[in-house]
């Protein structure tokens, strides 16, 4: 009787935290082909619905094909996602690469409790913080320092050992990546 109690308790217990999963994740994924190898991310569609929206619309239209990892800081986290000025078959502007975006008006912030811990994405922005627009950086390791502070859209749930290739900046330069790395394409799933 004992044993039957304790694993009905274990599979509500695994039943709870799958809820919690699937409540936070809507089950929609991008997997990005880079330079160093493919990595996949869930998106978070209920913690921030417009930037989510967003990331998965440009990404649906080609808008991050052959853009680089512009900035790549070691020991804290990879950014990408300027379309502006960051697409090496169209724009590509290593100078100003990290200062555009879309087409698109910018976005309002949807911040959340949720961590900034390794393989969470996050939204780039200005210093106002409801200035994201196309930009996001995936965590190399956790960032308690940035909880609250911007907008979390997803994490990595497969190939983080492809972002972590990523070739990493100059610490100098505020991680600034002189022969980038770049997305080639973007599959959106299910």
């Amino acid at each position: 009787m004992r044993k039957k109690i304790a694993g009905l308790a274990a599979a509500t217990l695994i039943s709870t935290f799958a809820g919690i999963a699937n409540a936070q994740g809507s089950g929609d994924t991008l997997t990005f082909n880079t330079t160093e190898g493919p990595f996949t991310i869930e998106l978070f569609d209920e913690l921030a619905p417009q930037n989510v929206a967003r990331v998965k619309e440009l990404a649906a239209e080609g808008a991050y094909n052959n853009v680089v990892f512009h900035r790549v800081i070691d020991g804290f986290m990879a950014q990408t996602g300027d379309v502006q000025f960051g697409d090496t078959q169209d724009g590509l502007d290593l100078n100003r690469a990290g200062m555009g975006g879309s087409a698109m008006p910018d976005l309002p912030a949807e911040f959340s409790d949720t961590p900034f811990k390794r393989g969470v994405v996050g939204m780039a922005r200005s210093q106002d913080p409801n200035s994201a627009n196309s930009q996001f950086f995936i965590m190399f390791e956790d960032g308690p320092f940035l909880n609250g502070q911007y907008t979390v859209i997803g994490e990595v749930i497969e190939g983080m050992d492809n972002v972590d290739k990523i070739k990493k900046g100059d610490q100098a330069d505020n991680g600034k990546v002189s022969d980038p790395d770049r997305i080639l394409d973007v599959t959106v799933g299910k």
